[in-house]
């Protein structure tokens, strides 16, 4: 089980690293800790050091040997158990603006398991929170800072959301009946590797065997063939020098080699990045130097954007295009160590994943590894997959929706269909030929799917599908509706970001009566509107959306985070919460501009010419003007065959919205510009008359919105 707490403190970050970077100073201000003392130093100063501690929790006292695994100044410092309970604590720093520092604390701790396991969780998981912020208003008053605290939420009853958890759990067919020797063999394997990707593969091996666990374009592999496979591929990393600790970057389609790589590093304790398929070779550069990888594993098509950025000693080849392939190859190297078995690392290995990059540089994203099945407990509580079932995850590994399939699928133990690159057509022929029951994709696919000619749709069966996912962009009512006309009510969207992971979900119930809503917070996720002072806004008004569960992520990698208010951290979207609970995402908060002093947002002006009979898609952005500050401008996109003028659009516009979010210029464009996972990336939209789309570098106000402005209009 897993506690974490935040504050935000304003204050430098050195002024809170004098405490928590000083593991001899924590008996005297961490609450519940009763003893730490100095056993060993590192070689390395502080890293490396070990300390007996013991910590009270309710009239007993816990501990043991713990070692200082992490200690990056100002920003990390984290420690593991060597002997006594098994525990994992960290410390994490982040100015996330000029004198304002979040601070987290956390601490993960291995349960009984069992029904004792439960009892057990709810007693000691409220102590410890207790402690956690005791422990974090000390560090306040020693720091002599103001906390920008707004609320705190109420715990969740420990044991109360493990047996929530159960029930999901059990109606996705992830509790199941299982030959004893092999669940007490699975049991043991999650004991040692944890709830991990390597964990998850290394328990289905030993539950189910010869079970289909990847079909690609290369054929099919079992479970046990990726166990034994990514053992071998691990100490085949090990011998080339990867070592535990190490960054390495992962440039792979969608295919066994990525789920390979992952797990075979995760196995080495070593650190994934996963990089865009769609990068320039002097934008893999920076991100190479930038995030401090020292090798790559790619598919032999990237190799010319490599360049001098990783010595041809670290390059892995996991995809080869031809046999007569120059250089190492993952297949090579899991061939020559066929009969390793890696013993599990000190340290858990972590996914780095990169934001989209659409209105700027991209920036790494580290993710926490879950310490509990309440990561996908929360998805699978609004998404109805099931265990044991085919799943055809299209969105690209390396984005964080297709990375999540890809830990749902080991939970599940799903039969995961990938295909390199997606074409629409061989969809729906893969969903037919291995009765897929579930799709993981992004909006712009869905719109591909559709634009096919309905006669070629209707070659295939695609009764199978239980359920569409969506996510990775903004999914617009008009596509949601058509997509359920041609396919079912099958398709569930979530609403989330790189950053805070999820934070709704929309069931195609919610979608058909409450056209354009991002759905509601699934299990054991917080979502809050709140205003510029941290205020909460009234139901039906705007404010900026914060989430708070476990997964949200730990800072970019260069520093710096997303605003944090007690705990809640910001998507950097705003939107309106209706009266039934249903969230609506109204907007980028820095993608609002002010015409005349009026208030707008592009995607209300989108989602309306989406639906316009002549358009296939449309982006709107704002311009500098002279009389009115801002205007409007829209790039649109003619469906084929069709006529439509600059005119017209601004009719069209005009008879459905305010005067003052018609577009004042219409731009007539082929297509418009997207990353690989669909978003439009608005800087690429080309220069009119000099003026290049302006991003505003105000925060949206929460100033209240009349229901007439944000009533959603029919198409």
């Amino acid at each position: 089980m897993r506690v974490e707490e935040s504050i935000t403190l304003r204050c430098r970050p050195s002024a809170v690293w004098q405490y928590v970077g000083d593991p001899s100073r924590y008996e005297d201000f961490m609450a519940g800790v009763t003893r730490w003392t100095l056993l060993r130093e590192g070689d390395k100063g502080v890293l490396g050091s070990r300390y007996a501690m013991r910590l009270r929790v309710g009239s007993a006292n816990v501990g043991g040997e713990v070692e200082i695994v992490e200690h990056r100044e100002p920003c990390d410092i984290a420690w593991t158990a060597v002997t006594g309970v098994t525990q994992r604590g960290r410390w994490r720093v982040r100015e996330v603006d000029p004198g304002v520092v979040q601070v987290s604390l956390r601490l993960a701790y291995q349960s009984p398991g069992g029904l004792w396991g439960l009892v057990a969780d709810r007693v000691a998981a409220g102590q410890i929170r207790a402690d956690m912020r005791s422990t974090l208003q000390t560090l306040e008053e020693r720091c002599a800072g103001g906390a920008v605290t707004v609320r705190r939420e109420r715990p969740i009853d420990a044991g109360l959301q493990q047996l929530r958890s159960l029930a999901v759990l059990s109606r996705a067919g992830v509790i199941r009946p299982h030959r004893p020797d092999r669940f007490l063999a699975a049991a043991l394997s999650l004991h040692q590797w944890g709830l991990t990707l390597p964990g998850g593969y290394t328990a289905a091996a030993c539950l189910m065997p010869d079970c289909t666990a990847i079909i690609d374009d290369a054929g099919s592999l079992t479970f046990a063939d990726v166990d034994r496979r990514t053992s071998a591929l691990a100490g085949g990393l090990a011998a080339s020098g990867v070592r535990e600790g190490d960054r390495v970057a992962v440039l792979c389609r969608n295919h066994r080699g990525i789920v390979e790589a992952t797990v075979a590093l995760g196995k080495l304790g070593a650190d994934v990045l996963y990089v865009n398929s769609g990068f320039a070779a002097p934008q893999l550069k920076e991100v190479m130097q930038r995030e401090e990888a020292s090798a790559i594993i790619l598919d032999e098509e990237f190799t010319g954007l490599v360049g001098d950025s990783v010595p041809a000693r670290r390059r892995f080849i996991a995809w080869r295009d031809s046999a007569s392939t120059r250089g190492m190859t993952c297949e090579r190297l899991i061939d020559k160590h066929w009969d390793h078995e890696p013993d599990p690392p000190e340290r858990e290995g972590r996914v780095t994943l990169l934001t989209s990059g659409t209105t700027g540089a991209p920036r790494g994203a580290t993710r926490p590894q879950p310490h509990s099945a309440d990561p996908a407990v929360a998805i699978l509580s609004r998404i109805p997959m099931r265990a044991c079932e085919p799943t055809l995850i299209a969105a690209p590994i390396f984005h964080s929706w297709g990375a999540a399939h890809l830990g749902l699928g080991v939970l599940l133990s799903s039969t995961l269909v990938l295909q390199r690159r997606f074409d629409p057509a061989a969809t729906l022929a893969a969903v037919e030929e291995h009765r897929v029951t579930a799709l993981a994709a992004v909006p712009v696919m869905l719109q591909r799917i559709l634009d096919l000619p309905a006669r070629t749709r209707s070659r295939y069966d695609t009764s199978s599908l239980s359920v569409v996912a969506v996510s990775g962009s903004a999914l617009s009512p008009e596509l949601s509706a058509s997509f359920m006309d041609a396919f079912g009510d099958v398709l569930y969207n979530l609403y989330g970001s790189t950053e805070v992971a999820w934070a709704t979900i929309a069931t195609p119930e919610e979608m058909r009566s409450a056209p354009g809503t991002a759905g509601r917070p699934p299990s054991g996720t917080v979502v809050r509107l709140l205003d510029e002072s941290g205020g909460e806004v009234a139901t039906g008004e705007t404010g900026r959306i914060f989430v708070g569960h476990e997964m949200l992520f730990e800072g970019y990698t260069g520093g710096g985070s997303k605003d944090v208010v007690d705990g809640l951290m910001a998507t950097g979207d705003v939107g309106h919460m209706d009266d039934e609970g249903l969230l609506f995402v109204e907007g980028r908060d820095d993608e609002m501009i002010v015409s005349g002093g009026e208030n707008v947002f592009p995607i209300e002006v989108e989602e309306l010419l989406g639906g316009h009979r002549a358009i296939a898609e449309a982006a709107v952005v704002g311009v500098p003007d002279e009389e009115w500050g801002q205007r409007l401008r829209a790039y649109v996109v003619k469906r084929r065959g069709a006529s439509l003028s600059d005119t017209a659009v601004r009719d069209y516009v005009r008879s459905h919205l305010a005067r003052y979010k018609v577009p004042r210029d219409v731009v007539f464009v082929d297509a418009l510009p997207r990353n690989p996972t669909g978003k439009v990336v608005k800087r690429e939209l080309p220069d009119v008359n000099g003026q290049k789309p302006q991003a505003p570098r105000r925060r949206a106000s929460a100033r209240p919105r009349s229901r007439a402005a944000r009533r959603r209009h029919p198409v």
